[in-house]
């Protein structure tokens, strides 16, 4: 048997292991490195190898996530105004400049946004980007899995948020060259809308996660990166890095893209293997469903872990970067 095998070592030996590494790599929202997540440090190496990095002319603007091998998920406020042919995505890095063999830059073939986005009101901000051509899976580079619609994600569930932000105590700092994780609950839909003043702005399309007083959020430079959970052994991602007022403002938690409520859309854009939908049930009774909203603008803190307040925003332009310390700036833009 042995000396059979050595002689047909490429359709005996080898080949059978290499099938099965190629399927542990090619299955979405598993992490093949050991690596550790802390919260608000430097990301290792490998931890989020499904980050993307978008570029134009050298400097990067907005962040994505891997979801095949050929598309990338990102916001439609990142891309809505940048060109097609000029524009970079960067994968296989936690470190924008430094030199690594396993890095991956790549061209757009396409953008995709949804047709319904609304620059006015962020409604609809994701838009799907087709790589020029289809990337290699490696140990730093793998897709993430998406929350299905059926998914039920309830108030208070611990996430996580990527990205290359900025990382001042306010939100025009300098952005960071090295990739930040930072672990932020989710908020309810009926206390987001609340500390947004129970306005329409928040959606049924967005998800809201932060802190009530402040702490860790998204911030410009992380626009369109991933918000994140995990079911198991697999990272689910169930927002897109949308908008919000500040960062890491007391009461003013991030406002996600759901990504739940656009599975058919996504697969009726994406050409080539299909993105992995994965759904996630939270356990119990969702304490959100219970939440009073106080008329006179007061704010129940006890009745929620981490939680914050969010008013109409402005239209200045900002991409995203992450913030983990409470910002002093009061301006209100996006995220």
């Amino acid at each position: 048997l042995v000396v059979w095998c050595l002689g047909h070592i490429l359709t005996c030996c080898i080949c059978p292991f290499l099938l099965i590494f190629s399927s542990l790599l090619s299955e979405c929202g598993r992490l093949t490195t050991n690596t550790r997540i802390i919260g608000g440090l430097d990301a290792y190496l490998g931890t989020w190898p499904w980050q993307a990095s978008l570029h134009q002319n050298g400097f990067a603007f907005c962040g994505g996530s891997l979801i095949s091998h050929q598309w990338v998920l990102t916001a439609a406020h990142c891309v809505t105004w940048y060109d097609l042919f000029v524009t970079e995505v960067q994968l296989g890095t936690v470190e924008l400049d430094a030199v690594s063999p396993h890095r991956v830059n790549l061209r757009l073939a396409q953008i995709i946004c949804h047709p319904a986005y609304d620059s006015e009101t962020f409604n609809n901000d994701i838009c799907l980007l087709r790589l020029s051509k289809p990337v290699k899976f490696t140990k730093y580079i793998q897709p993430i899995c998406l929350a299905s619609e059926t998914s039920d994600i309830h108030d208070g569930k611990k996430a996580w948020v990527t990205g290359f932000g900025v990382t001042g105590k306010i939100s025009t700092g300098s952005s960071s060259n090295k990739l930040k994780e930072v672990d932020v609950p989710i908020i309810g839909r009926k206390r987001c809308r609340c500390y947004y003043k129970q306005s329409a702005s928040i959606t049924d399309n967005m998800i809201c996660a932060g802190y009530f007083d402040g702490r860790k959020d998204s911030c410009q430079g992380d626009s369109g990166g991933p918000l994140m959970i995990k079911k198991g052994r697999k990272w689910v991602q169930a927002g897109i890095v949308s908008m919000g007022e500040g960062c890491a403002l007391p009461l003013s938690p991030g406002v996600y893209t759901r990504v739940s409520q656009y599975e058919t859309w996504i697969k009726d854009m994406v050409t080539g293997t299909t993105p992995g939908f994965v759904t996630f049930t939270s356990p119990g009774i969702d304490k959100d469903l219970s939440y009073f909203c106080h008329l006179n603008g007061t704010v129940d803190e006890k009745s929620f872990g981490g939680g914050e307040n969010l008013s109409p925003f402005n239209h200045s332009l900002a991409f995203s970067v992450l913030a983990t310390f409470l910002h002093v700036f009061f301006g209100k833009e996006y995220i």
